[in-house]
């Protein structure tokens, strides 16, 4: 992390019933966050299963974690905004706040 930098955490919650467009919207929700990546940006991100399971099914997920490098609260805010399961309807909050990775 660059020292002009901060962590920021996206913490994302689903819409229910809407796991197909969860599963169209993905290639483009992926590509972002593999350029964040790329860039040296992404700490994490996934998705919350529905159910204690890895691979939830039909139950689906009900939204998603993002922690990663932006220069601002407000850059981060503008990020989250363009995410595309936002355009599909996906997501139905989405809260940005400040993170401080601590451990490990």
């Amino acid at each position: 992390m660059t020292a002009s930098n901060m962590l920021y955490a996206i913490i994302s919650e689903d819409t229910p019933g809407t796991l197909a467009q969860r599963l169209n919207a993905r290639p483009e929700h992926l590509a972002r966050l593999e350029a964040l990546r790329d860039a040296g940006k992404l700490q994490l991100a996934g998705p919350h299963p529905a159910i204690d399971s890895a691979d939830p099914g039909e139950a689906g997920f009900t939204g998603s974690l993002v922690v990663a490098e932006f220069k601002s609260l407000d850059a981060a805010k503008l990020w989250a905004d363009a995410d595309p399961y936002i355009a599909a309807g996906v997501y139905r909050k989405v809260t940005v706040k400040p993170f401080k990775h601590v451990l490990p």
